[in-house]
């Protein structure tokens, strides 16, 4: 019997892997909302290209399983480029976009692709970490702050708390803020007058990017001193019900994701840790235990 489940689970991931993947999105004016037709999208590196319809939709299929980066432009828009997008045959990856408009009337020019995202008010201060960056980082248990703390600048207060240092600054000087709204604290269990704990809060199935800025804070970014941190969302898909079953070293948890007619999609992820199952074969006192529930429901009014 333990045979046959072992050969099942090898079989079933051969038919995952073998599967090709789609990508999809829109491109928008970030102004207006209103779709921009006709723009280039490009798979940076594979020779892959496609433009986009009247209604700004692209679509590229048959992709094998993998990382890109994909590039759009548009006569009149600032250039815009998304890195390591991880495209997968589980289910469509959507990655959108919102130009911006170019005030400036160019002749000729030498366009060069930046890995950094920079903005003139923070062109040094500002890094934007993605969702790979961060299921992929060694050592991270899938955890911002853990992820957070390898960067420049950034340091922490012990090796089992998740506060953060930066630049010298208090841990309770960070500001977090989640789809532009503050919220206190991004760690379970934690302690007054900081802001780490053993554990974070924030579910990365739940992440799309986090923004993260060292300095030269956003002016609407008020009573900061060390660090702003902004994390967005991803929306649920919007083609059919889906869901991913996650384990890490210390929980394990569902994530599940759908439409919601022809206007709405929802996305919702749980965890519960299971330490004390652990502790409790090996003899030993139960540490503390957390669960968390995120969920979000996205719904599109008009255009």
């Amino acid at each position: 019997m333990r045979t046959f489940f072992l050969l099942s689970a090898l079989l079933a991931q051969v038919a995952l892997f073998g599967q090709n993947g789609v990508l999809r999105g829109t491109v928008t004016d970030a102004l207006s909302n209103e779709p921009v037709g006709f723009a280039n999208v490009l798979l940076v590196g594979t020779g892959l290209g496609t433009t986009t319809d009247i209604d700004g939709q692209y679509e590229f299929t048959g992709l094998e399983p993998g990382l890109y980066d994909i590039r759009v432009s548009f006569i009149g828009y600032e250039e815009q480029t998304e890195y390591e997008i991880q495209v997968t045959g589980s289910k469509p990856t959507i990655v959108d976009f919102a130009l911006e408009e170019s005030s400036a009337q160019l002749e000729e020019v030498v366009v060069k692709a930046s890995p950094f995202k920079k903005t003139a008010e923070s062109p040094v201060s500002l890094r934007t970490i993605g969702l790979t960056e961060i299921q992929r980082n060694p050592g991270g248990n899938r955890d911002i702050s853990r992820v957070l703390q390898v960067l420049p600048g950034v340091t922490t207060t012990a090796s089992f708390r998740n506060d953060l240092i930066i630049r010298g600054g208090a841990p309770n000087e960070n500001r977090f803020f989640l789809d532009e709204v503050e919220v206190p604290t991004i760690n379970h269990f934690s302690t007054q007058g900081a802001s780490g704990g053993p554990v974070g809060i924030l579910n990365v199935n739940m992440l799309r990017e986090v923004d993260f800025y060292s300095s030269a804070f956003p002016a609407n970014r008020g009573n900061a001193l060390s660090s702003v941190f902004n994390f967005y969302q991803r929306d649920g898909r919007d083609d059919r019900f889906g869901g991913t079953l996650f384990i890490s070293a210390t929980d394990a948890g569902l994530t599940l994701e759908g439409p919601i007619g022809e206007k709405a999609s929802f996305i919702v992820s749980a965890r519960q840790s299971y330490l004390q199952f652990l502790f409790a074969l090996l003899e030993r006192p139960v540490p503390a235990t957390y669960n968390d529930v995120s969920a979000k429901v996205k719904w599109k009014l008009d255009n």
